[in-house]
């Protein structure tokens, strides 16, 4: 595994004539060829590492700086990547045994060595080392792949629950609708005859509503499929603001003339900038109807529009029942709805659509809110100019 017959060696040893000796039994090796940086401190053999790149290190445990394992502890530290080579004037299989924990790979007696011995402990230690080394990174790959496919099967587990729990609601919402029109469906087939004028007309507007929020359901079921699928695009186009949003609130206002009062502040030049109006639509007439839904007392719900610098700010404060505060982080989950609500209707697929949309547009949106005071949504948009 050893990639070049040249070997550079790091030898750290305090005592001259045992480098000297050393580097005389190597010169005799063939084919590989030995390369020498001789120190005699520790501190000088650090200072070489940062100057120079080396296949291993031969080192004496006696030095002046530094004595025993402390030595061979400071250099696996340095260069944990260099295989080191203890040498010793002791036959300790303990302290050998010690050395090999540490972190080096060989370990040789000096009165023992001689060319064939030391050639084959700085070959096998290098080799070692490049083994561990590898082993090392396989290993490091390896669990970055078991990650990776342990978070890819939590996230399909995840996946799954949701689409179960989007089937149930989902069922559950075309149900009541349903339910509704065959209960009037058979009353009308059944006791037609029994029913008074009024009384018919009444089921038959049933009917209508119910038909109508089913196609409401999947209009809004098939817009948040559109944009998860990554199809909502947007149109952008130049549009009024102050006009777009005051034909917003004439539409809410027309169904509750009297217990609303909808207040709009504009700021700033509203002309400025291209929009996808079917997208803000989208996004004000939910946050409106909810501003509205939620405020059963009534009130003022307040709508600013502000321009600055290069966004554009739309805030909906409402006086309504608010949100608790631990139920925030999953307000615009589909179906989601929070648990003060009681028996205020919705699908709870408004908020979604809206963060879709939001995203789709390039904007953001954040929420604050105290329970029994009210609710600010606030969208941040990119001013597009082309």
């Amino acid at each position: 595994m050893i990639s070049t017959d040249l070997i550079r060696v790091l030898l750290i040893e305090d005592n001259l004539a045992e480098a000297r000796l050393l580097q005389e039994i190597l010169k005799g090796s063939q084919p590989k060829q030995f390369s020498w940086s001789h120190v005699q401190r520790l501190k000088d053999g650090l200072a070489q590492l940062q100057k120079k790149s080396f296949d291993v290190i031969l080192l004496d445990l006696t030095l002046p700086d530094s004595q025993g394992l402390d030595s061979v502890v400071s250099l696996v530290q340095k260069v944990p990547q260099l295989p080191i080579v203890v040498l010793t004037n002791t036959n300790d299989d303990k302290l050998a045994l010690a050395a090999l924990r540490c972190g080096a790979q060989d370990y040789l007696v000096k009165r023992q060595v001689n060319l064939d011995l030391l050639v084959r402990s700085l070959c096998y230690a290098i080799e070692r080392k490049q083994t561990e080394e590898a082993l090392r990174e396989s290993q490091k790959v390896l669990e970055v792949r078991v990650q990776e496919r342990t978070a890819e099967l939590e996230k399909a587990q995840e996946l799954n629950q949701l689409k179960t729990e989007f089937v149930s609601m989902l069922s559950h919402d075309f149900r009541n609708p349903l339910n509704t029109i065959l209960l009037s469906a058979g009353l009308l087939e059944d006791s037609r005859d029994r029913l008074t004028k009024e009384q018919q007309i009444s089921y038959f507007r049933m009917i209508r509503t119910a038909i109508k929020d089913m196609d409401q359901l999947l209009t809004e079921v098939l817009l948040i499929g559109r944009a998860d699928s990554g199809r909502l695009l947007c149109q952008f186009e130049a549009i009024d603001l102050e006009y777009f949003c005051k034909r917003i609130i004439e539409t809410f206002q027309l169904s509750n003339p009297e217990k609303y009062q909808i207040i709009l502040t504009t700021q700033g030049n509203l002309q400025e900038g291209l929009w996808d109006e079917t997208l803000l639509r989208h996004i004000f007439t939910n946050l409106m109807g909810n501003a509205i839904k939620y405020s059963p007392q009534g009130g003022t719900i307040h709508f600013t529009v502000k321009q600055e610098a290069k966004q554009m700010i739309f805030s909906i404060q409402d006086q309504g029942i608010g949100i608790p505060p631990i139920e925030l982080e999953n307000l615009f989950s589909p179906f989601y709805r929070a648990s003060n609500v009681d028996t205020i209707p919705g699908t709870g697929l408004g908020l979604a659509i809206v963060q879709r949309c939001v995203e789709a547009h390039q904007a953001t949106i954040s929420v604050k809110s105290q329970v029994g005071f009210g609710t600010t949504f606030t969208v941040i948009f990119p001013i597009i100019e082309e």
